[in-house]
């Protein structure tokens, strides 16, 4: 943002998010932090507005269905 960005991403894959981490988003010029769905994260989403989840459940299912069959 001190260079002209107008907006900041953070992608995060398996986010434990612990300790001050939501104090530390929160409070960070941090847009948005896009996490997976491989921890639950609902009750974390309700102290931090900038989390967002996406869901990976195809992904795995397709990579499960790959190494299965070959």
């Amino acid at each position: 943002m001190e260079n002209g960005a107008t907006a900041v991403y953070a992608i995060v894959i398996h986010g434990v998010l612990s300790g001050k981490a939501l104090d530390v988003i929160n409070n960070s010029m941090l847009t948005r932090v896009v996490v997976t769905n491989t921890i639950p994260h609902a009750e974390k989403k309700k102290l931090c507005p900038k989390l967002d989840t996406i869901d990976v459940s195809a992904v795995l299912a397709e990579a499960i269905r790959r190494t299965h069959n070959g």
